[in-house]
């Protein structure tokens, strides 16, 4: 990493980096007025598109419907909203997709989904239902012409026997029209540039986006990483360590650690970025100052 690298910025119409974010539908007016207060200070980044995140087996549906119509409503952002396979059928996912078209939704993240016992559990495509990620993408597609994010996994997904079936699954959604793909979160940036060095050799060409995810709580971070195969380095944990009843200080810890891996990917030629905000601005905004976004509300430009 180099001195300049760290301490400058291009100007504010040349933003260095491209950046989208992440959010979940809120389940009580407490948890909207958070969200809300997330996308009003995120707003003026202008990142490429924000997400909104859909629950097992519909089960945020309606939430997530107004959650995304909400934000196309109000604001001048770009909403994806996500989309699974799970406890549904072809007609009533299709319903789903055109009701979003029919909003002005033109991008939808296309996902598998968890099996509905939960992670860990075998997965079984709902009869009559779309199989995966790949079918999915492919009958949006048919439907009308949405920009389509799939999922992408740098320590593989853990239902793939090995990386050959783990890539394949990435080749067939990108064959089946996907624009894009967000990697699981991940905090060992040797592990995402191996995965890079991997689906070139495949012969893909679909971009692949880094999901960052900044550790606002450490053990939950760690119990989620475990359902979902992502692992936790050891120096991660011990940066951690004897923090537990210190948030001042974690928040600190917390900052560094984001900052150092969005850093040292950007070194590495990254240029974009997902961040899964957890409905929380203060974090993704430093980060994203670090990395030469500037809002229209940001003091510094005037400097």
């Amino acid at each position: 990493m180099t001195e300049t690298s760290i301490l400058s910025h291009p100007a504010a119409d040349q933003p260095r980096i491209a950046a989208s974010f992440e959010f979940f539908p809120p389940k009580n007016q407490a948890m909207e007025d958070t969200l809300w207060t997330t996308v009003q200070r995120l707003e003026p980044l202008a990142p490429h598109f924000v997400s909104v995140t859909y629950g097992a087996g519909g089960s945020t549906r309606e939430r997530t419907h107004r959650t995304v119509k909400r934000i196309v409503d109000e604001t001048s952002l770009r909403p994806a909203a996500h989309l699974t396979c799970v406890g549904a059928t072809r007609a009533e996912v299709d319903e789903v997709i055109r009701d979003y078209w029919d909003a002005g939704i033109r991008h939808i993240v296309a996902l598998r989904g968890d099996p509905p016992a939960g992670a860990g559990t075998a997965y079984a495509p709902h009869p009559g239902g779309y199989a995966n990620g790949a079918d999915l993408t492919a009958g949006i597609r048919r439907i009308a012409d949405f920009e389509v994010s799939v999922s992408a996994y740098p320590e593989r997904h853990p239902d793939s026997a090995d990386w050959d079936e783990d890539i394949d699954n990435l080749k067939r959604k990108a064959d089946a029209g996907a624009t894009r793909a967000v990697t699981q979160f991940f905090f060992d940036n040797d592990l995402f540039e191996a995965y890079l060095e991997r689906v070139a050799k495949a012969g893909i060409t679909l971009p692949i986006v880094p999901g960052i995810l900044p550790i606002h709580n450490f053990q939950q971070v760690t119990r989620f990483a475990g359902s979902c195969g992502a692992s936790v380095p050891r120096e991660l944990a011990r940066r951690f360590e004897g923090l537990e009843d210190d948030a001042d200080t974690r928040r600190l810890v917390a900052a560094a650690v984001a900052a150092e891996q969005v850093l040292d990917l950007e070194s590495r030629g990254i240029s974009d970025f997902h961040f899964y905000t957890m409905n929380r601005w203060e974090l993704v905004y430093a980060l994203c100052h670090l990395l030469g976004m500037r809002g229209e509300n940001d003091v510094s430009q005037a400097a």
